[in-house]
């Protein structure tokens, strides 16, 4: 259910027991499964991250990666002890292939209804093909989204609430979600935050494709750096560090993945490489209509 502007805290489901890792699944899906914090897990590889809100009334699945991905994800839930058809809502943080090529399969083979910010429906829905930046390398199996929602509603299933949060600039439709999580009598604030990159080729200045773009991404760094945030988490696995705070077979513990200072610091250099490139492209800019004005001034 999406409720405009109510302010909730998600409410963990009881922990599971969860056995040891079969090695055999280990090998099969490519990257171990695990707890992140509460009911919040991690079922996606060592790049592309996918994450699994577990609620008593059925899953939250945010990120699907490539095609390939659904019968890892599914592999993934079983060795955690979840069940691939109990998930019930599908989101994204921005719909490039690599993060939603398999929410067609995983929708049609669960039932699961697909929710996206108003923003990002047309690019899930077209398969990738409005995308501003990507030509057909970029296109994906296209989804329908069932529901739509708006910057700053909640989505709510079995006691959990996720806020989402328009973050635009990398897709027009980017989305971050904050979820609140209380364990052992301590509230945690996650954030799943689909970071302001740029990527090669980019256009920043007079793009006809998307003429805010700049704007986006001025407001996404704003929006990004005001939210509460103990744990961090991102559509890509090495954008929050997954290597280097969690190896394969470590103890679970909710303090894992706090880390309340990272956030800052990768925003400051993404801003840093976000204003160096829109300095790059203003000065070709002036460079052409410089260029323009001398050949104008030029007696003939």
């Amino acid at each position: 259910m999406i409720v405009p502007g109510r302010k909730t805290c998600g409410m963990p489901r009881p922990s599971l027991l969860l056995t040891a890792l079969p090695l055999l699944a280990l090998a099969r899906t490519g990257s171990a499964p695990f707890r992140i914090v509460g009911n919040l897990y991690y079922v996606g590889d060592t790049d592309l991250a996918a994450f699994l809100v577990v609620t008593p009334k059925g899953d939250i699945l945010i990120n699907s990666g490539f095609e390939y991905s659904a019968n890892e994800i599914r592999g993934r839930m079983k060795v955690l002890g979840f069940h691939f058809r109990d998930i019930k809502i599908l989101l994204a943080t921005h719909a490039h292939s690599d993060h939603v090529a398999a929410m067609a399969t995983i929708k049609r083979r669960t039932g699961a209804k697909m929710m996206a910010i108003e923003q990002e429906a047309k690019l899930l829905e077209t398969g990738g093909q409005t995308d501003y930046l990507f030509g057909s390398s970029g296109w994906f199996p296209p989804v329908i989204v069932d529901r739509t929602f708006k910057d700053g509603d909640k989505i709510e299933l079995g006691g959990s609430t996720l806020t989402a949060y328009l973050t635009p600039g990398h897709t027009k439709g980017s989305t971050s979600y904050t979820m609140d999580i209380v364990e052992n009598n301590r509230q945690y604030h996650v954030l799943i935050a689909n970071l302001p990159t740029v990527n090669e080729g980019t256009v920043l200045i007079h793009n006809p494709q998307y003429p805010g773009i700049v704007a986006d991404y001025e407001r996404t760094f704003e929006v990004l750096g005001r939210l509460p945030c103990d744990i961090y988490l991102t559509s890509h696995a090495g954008q929050f560090g997954l290597g280097v705070k969690y190896q394969s077979g470590k103890a679970y513990s909710p303090d894992t993945f706090v880390d309340p200072y990272a956030l800052p610091r990768i925003l400051d250099r993404l801003a840093a490489q976000f204003q160096a490139e829109l300095d790059t492209q203003e000065q070709e800019e002036q460079a052409i209509e410089d260029r323009k004005h001398f050949k104008d001034v030029m007696p003939n």
